[in-house]
């Protein structure tokens, strides 16, 4: 197909990718898991700080303790929360409002980040493989049926993306990932319906957002760590904020 091979690199890069994930799934290991998700929330949270324009090195050693921390601390969600009391309470007393940048990266991607490994450590490795169906079905539908058919613009942060390109990719997102789900024997097909959608409209507003980034700071893509993708943030924001909306519906039902 000419689609796929006008843009050979990126879908060699997203299948193994995508092969190397399942891998990690299959192994279904906590340390395996949380060293997998570690390399991309560092080299993550090192282009939220360019694209952030943070200048201080701090907050990487921030982002370390967090991350060890995560590991066996029970609810790491909570952790982001607790950095915001501390740079709240570290900004007040010293006054240095040179540094309110800090906060930033750990709003976005270490929130996400969290959330995606509380999602594993909480549910288990089936629900985040619910999450990658949802997301990945999200991005190929939108990509694949905005080629084919995209003509009406969704937003002036993202000019490529088209509305019947989103409309395509929500739809097979829902689709397979209410089938996915409900495979699980998730208690009802609603709720599987429900997760799914929800879930799939997060990542595709999470990918604009780190669009939005981008285009603020002037520059293509996040990073260039994966060839036709661009840096992590590129390639893993719409899991950041699905991550987040999964987990929440999951807990209220």
């Amino acid at each position: 197909m000419k689609i796929i091979t006008e843009h050979k690199e990126r879908w060699i890069t997203g299948v193994i990718l995508l092969a190397v994930t399942l891998l990690v799934g299959y192994i279904d290991n906590k340390t395996v898991m949380w060293l997998y998700l570690g390399f991309f929330y560092i080299v993550g949270f090192n282009e939220a700080v360019q694209l952030f324009g943070v200048k201080q090195k701090s907050p990487y050693l921030y982002a370390v303790i967090i991350w060890i921390v995560a590991y066996f601390y029970p609810n790491p969600d909570d952790l982001f929360f607790l950095m915001a009391i501390f740079f709240g309470a570290k900004l007040a007393y010293t006054q240095e409002h040179v540094k309110k940048k800090l906060i930033l990266p750990f709003l976005y991607p270490a929130v996400g980040f969290l959330f995606i490994f509380m999602l594993y450590t909480t549910y288990g490795i089936h629900w985040l493989i619910w999450l990658l169906f949802i997301v990945v079905f999200a991005d190929v539908g939108a990509f694949l049926v905005g080629k084919q058919i995209g003509k009406t613009p969704f937003s002036p942060t993202s000019p490529n993306k088209t509305l019947e390109g989103v409309f395509g990719g929500l739809l097979m997102a829902t689709v397979s990932g209410t089938f996915y789900a409900y495979s699980m024997d998730l208690d009802t097909f609603i709720i599987a319906l429900i997760v799914s959608f929800a879930t799939a409209v997060s990542a595709v507003f999470g990918d604009l957002f780190e669009s939005y980034l981008k285009r603020e700071a002037g520059v293509k893509d996040s990073g260039s760590i994966f060839p036709g993708h661009g840096g992590v943030l590129d390639r893993v924001d719409g899991y950041l904020f699905g991550a987040v909306m999964m987990l929440i519906i999951l807990r209220a039902i």
